[in-house]
């Protein structure tokens, strides 16, 4: 499909992703009649209701489907999180609609615009929503496609113009090799995605494919320790872009940041630990190297908020800390442990992990039990299996038997609260990317009666 311009309808399998929720967003910013199908409601897809789009919960043929006078103007977008046997997806092959992966229409809406992206096995959701802020902030006309909701704008699609396109940069299933970066950067590649790639090399090699799509090796970032060419950006003194002279105020990073031609003093940022500074500096490296004034870029990085579900705070006060986090790989674990001991010193810390996919949590079992096991208390759940069938022999007692640590149990969700209620823990956890978030807002309301 080579313009986009002569459809009318378009209909998404998989609507409520988080990915393919922005892209439903921009059509539907655009004049397109928009609907979709998704297997469960969830507040992504209530948000999207509200705003127009409508959204079936079943696998029965909607009537935008069966109801047109020209097929050819319906085009189908779909995630390969739907599965192949769903009878919308059967339906809509066997009727022959247009149909793109959300990757592939990516590609296309970006593909004519100067367009930043970020890429990275964790950190570029939050550092995509950074660079998205800095830009706005700056004055940018932009369009950005977030993989997570910005707190500041309480969304995950910016419509502001097309001077520019900020997109997180998707590895899983290649899909990042459909787009034309402009201005890149990759934050990490640690193995991950391995029912993709089978190892590690080979996820290395996918994204060395991303960074050769970028026309200039100048415009391309990449965390210090990675194994890359372009520019490096980090805290050693080799550092090509270096962040510098940090200190803490009041839970406020203040640092300064070494570019190639100047120091820039002074930036505060408000997000809790170091990979948190690896990625505001990471998205403020990339609106420099765009064009923005770098005084004024870094005064915008104090007001941002954060994404939601990344270090997200439900509760903080003296007795009690209730803290939300995506993380679901053992390297993100190990950063949200440096953020809690930074910001929470000497404070007891229960861990409530919900492992996420089955592939991932039999490929990282003892990194996995490791990073959990620096804790002071860990209550697992069951693994959320997303798009997988079980494996067998892997689940949470697999993985629960590998932990080092006394204070550890396997738990239903429905007990996640009764866990928390006996805990002498300060600090809560809440751990993993299934449906863990879920249970965020009555653990709140129910400790805030407590107290």
């Amino acid at each position: 499909m080579k313009s986009l311009n002569n459809i009318s309808t378009i209909y998404f399998l998989g609507i409520g992703g988080i990915g393919m929720s922005a892209i439903a967003r921009y059509f539907h910013a655009n004049g397109k009649q928009v609907s979709g199908y998704d297997k469960t409601p969830t507040q992504l897809t209530k948000e999207l209701e509200t705003e127009g789009i409508e959204i079936s919960f079943t696998e029965k043929i909607p009537q935008v489907l069966t109801n047109l006078e020209d097929k050819d103007k319906t085009l189908i977008i779909y995630t390969p999180a739907v599965s192949r046997e769903n009878l919308l997806y059967q339906y809509v092959v066997k009727h022959q609609f247009p149909i793109l992966k959300r990757a592939e229409i990516l590609g296309l809406i970006t593909k004519d615009i100067p367009t930043l992206a970020v890429a990275g096995t964790h950190g570029k959701t939050t550092t995509t929503a950074i660079l998205a802020h800095i830009l706005k902030q700056c004055g940018v006309k932009l369009t950005a496609f977030l993989g997570g909701i910005s707190e500041n704008y309480q969304t995950n699609f910016i419509n502001d113009g097309n001077e520019a396109v900020v997109v997180e940069a998707d590895e899983f299933d290649r899909s990042f090799l459909q787009l034309s970066p402009n201005i890149a950067a990759i934050t990490s590649m640690d193995a991950d995605h391995l029912d993709i790639y089978g190892n590690k090399e080979e996820l290395e090699n996918s994204f060395r494919a991303f960074i050769a799509k970028v026309p200039n090796q100048e415009d391309f970032f990449y965390a210090e320790a990675l194994p890359l060419q372009g520019n490096s950006l980090g805290f050693a003194e080799d550092s090509d872009y270096q962040i510098q002279n940090i200190s803490i105020d009041n839970g406020v990073y203040i640092f300064d940041f070494k570019t190639p031609e100047k120091t820039i003093k002074g930036i505060e940022f408000s997000l809790p630990g170091k990979h948190n500074l690896m990625n505001a500096a990471m998205a403020f490296a990339m609106a420099i190297k765009f064009g923005v004034d770098s005084a004024k870029a870094s005064k915008t990085l104090s007001s941002f908020k954060g994404v939601r579900r990344r270090f997200t705070y439900h509760l903080r006060n003296e007795d009690r800390v209730l803290i939300e986090d995506y993380a679901h790989h053992p390297s993100e674990i190990d950063a949200i442990y440096q953020a809690v001991r930074e910001m929470h010193p000497n404070k007891k810390v229960l861990a409530v992990f919900q492992p996420h996919l089955y592939s991932r949590t039999q490929d990282f079992a003892d990194e996995f039990a490791a990073s959990l096991s620096a804790f002071d208390a860990v209550a697992l759940l069951e693994v959320y299996p997303a798009r997988e069938q079980p494996i067998k022999g892997v689940d949470s007692k697999m993985l629960l038997g590998k932990i080092k640590n006394e204070q550890k149990s396997l738990i239903t969700k429905d007990l996640v609260l009764e866990k928390i209620k006996e805990t002498s823990a300060e600090v809560i956890l809440l751990l993993g990317a299934g449906d863990i978030g879920d249970e965020a807002k009555k653990i709140k309301i129910a400790l805030n009666h407590e107290s």
